[in-house]
C-alpha cells in the first residue's frame, strides 16, 4: 500500500514503535509520532500523532493531537486536528474531530461528531460535555416538507407577489 507511506512521511518522522508482538495495557502518553503495530489496551493521551498500522489491535480511550487508522481500534476517539480511517482499518466507537477522512473499504460503527468541536474541543471542554451539546441543524431538514411556494416568495424582500391563481371556468 503506498498512500499510507506517502502519509506517514508528511506527518514526519516515528520516535515511538510498538512492534506486531508487542502487547502493552495501560496509559499512554507521548511527543512526537508514535506507530502501533502490536496490542495496546488501556488510554492514550498526546497532542500529537498516533498511527495504529495494519494488523495493530488498540483497545483504548484514544485523545491525541492527530489519528491515522490502518488496523483495529475498540473505543472512543478526540482528535484535535483530524481522524484518517484507511483501509483496511476497522473503528467501533465514537469519533469527535474537526477533520474527518473515511476511505472506502473501511469499517466504521459509532457516531460522529464534528460540528462546533475545534472551539470546544480546544478550549478544554471534556469530552462527555462536548457529547451533551444539542446538535445544531444547518440549512432544511430532509424530512421536513419544504415550505409552499407563496411562503418562500413572501421570504424573500422585494419579490413581486405571485400571479393570481386562474379561477375555474363557470359550468
Amino acid at each position: 500500500m503506498t498512500q499510507p507511506a506517502r502519509r506517514e512521511s508528511m506527518v514526519g518522522e516515528i520516535n515511538t514503535l510498538l512492534g506486531r508482538d508487542s502487547e502493552l495495557e495501560g496509559k499512554l502518553t507521548f511527543e512526537g509520532t508514535v506507530r502501533i503495530d502490536g496490542t495496546l489496551r488501556g488510554e492514550v493521551f498526546s497532542d500529537d500523532v498516533l498511527i495504529v498500522g495494519e494488523g495493530a489491535r488498540v483497545e483504548a480511550e484514544v485523545d491525541v493531537g492527530e489519528i491515522i487508522v490502518q488496523g483495529a481500534v475498540m473505543g472512543n476517539i478526540r482528535a484535535k486536528r483530524s481522524i484518517e480511517l484507511l483501509t483496511p482499518g476497522r473503528v467501533k466507537g465514537d469519533l469527535t474531530t474537526p477533520s474527518l477522512q473515511i476511505d472506502k473499504g473501511v469499517i466504521f460503527e459509532g457516531r460522529c461528531f464534528m460540528e462546533g468541536v475545534a472551539e470546544k474541543v480546544g478550549a478544554g471542554t471534556s469530552m462527555a460535555a462536548v457529547r451533551k451539546q444539542p446538535a445544531e441543524v444547518v440549512g432544511e431538514s430532509l424530512s421536513s416538507p419544504p415550505p409552499p411556494p407563496a411562503a418562500k416568495m413572501a421570504a424573500v424582500p422585494g419579490a413581486a407577489p405571485p400571479p393570481p391563481k386562474a379561477s375555474a371556468p363557470p359550468k
